[in-house]
């Protein structure tokens, strides 16, 4: 009987190693399938690519401050059609002596987004801008990740203007909200409650974003066209569009930056004189 028992209690202490053994090849080979599925397989668990940063960035941002002015000339007016609206019986804002443009927007906003193409192009003329990112609008927001640069961070010189680009939040949450960024300035913050209200924008715009305000001569509350149509798109792709003057893109960004063009050349006392007498100025004569 005793020895009955040892066999039993020995075929079992056989049966539970067969089992952790078994149990462990299929551990394995669960972890070698889970692997494979989140590799190269499904396009639903590839991971979101990294922006552009270093040399590709920086090819990026040469290329959307450099749109030939050729371009720009033959687009003309384009598609604008908002136009930034002009604000009269106030002097002209002014820092260090130059008229002082002032955008206010957040990165995670896709009109944002789409606004700074314009604003980026127009200023490019009077002068340069270091330290520009390439960045996208928010994944959870309309208009998802619409492509874009960032002001935050950069820096803008120029003989005849200055420039002020506030982002007020990134493109990721953090506890519910977007994470925080720049901080307004008192002054500036007077500015945005001042002119981005009525009897200077419409009630229903009065505090959107973005807002830019061209040295209190004309102000823009809002984006001058839809981040639709930059929908699916890279950074890489819109710039190499804004080189074609017959796309959609070109007509739309470089239209309305134009127009961006036209109101400077206004603030500056038309210079410099090469950019405020060109054709893509002079198409919104009487317009701005």
């Amino acid at each position: 009987m005793r020895l009955i028992q040892e066999r039993a209690t020995a075929r079992r202490g056989r049966m539970r190693k067969a089992t952790a053994a078994i149990a462990a090849v299929l551990v394995v080979f669960a972890v070698m399938i889970v692997a494979k599925l989140g590799g190269a397989g499904g396009p639903e668990t590839k991971p979101t690519p990294a922006f552009p940063t270093g040399e590709a960035a920086a090819a990026i941002v040469a290329q959307l401050t450099s749109v030939p002015p050729a371009v720009l000339d033959q687009v003309g007016v384009g598609s604008a059609e908002i136009l930034p609206k002009a604000v009269t019986g106030q002097p002209v804002l002014t820092e260090g002596g130059k008229p002082l443009v002032l955008y206010v927007g957040a990165e995670y906003c896709p009109f944002c987004a789409a606004q700074r193409w314009p604003v980026v192009v127009a200023l490019s003329r009077f002068g340069t801008f270091s330290g520009l990112t390439i960045t996208a609008s928010a994944s959870d927001d309309v208009y998802p990740d619409t492509p874009t640069v960032s002001f935050h961070g950069s820096t803008y010189t120029s003989d005849v203007l200055t420039f002020q680009g506030v982002e007020t939040s990134g493109r990721t949450r953090k506890g519910g909200s977007y994470t925080p960024l720049d901080q307004l300035t008192p002054q500036q913050a007077q500015l945005v409650q001042k002119f981005n209200a009525p009897p200077y924008v419409d009630a229903k715009s009065a505090g959107s974003i973005p807002f830019v305000d061209y040295a209190n001569q004309a102000i823009t509350s809002g984006a001058t066209f839809s981040p639709e149509l930059l929908a699916g798109m890279t950074a890489e792709q819109v710039t190499k569009a804004l080189s074609d003057p017959g796309s959609e893109i070109a007509k739309a960004v470089n239209g309305n930056a134009n127009a961006i063009t036209a109101v400077l050349c206004k603030v500056t006392g038309g210079k410099p004189a090469n950019v405020c007498t060109s054709q893509a100025v002079t198409a919104f004569q009487g317009k701005v």
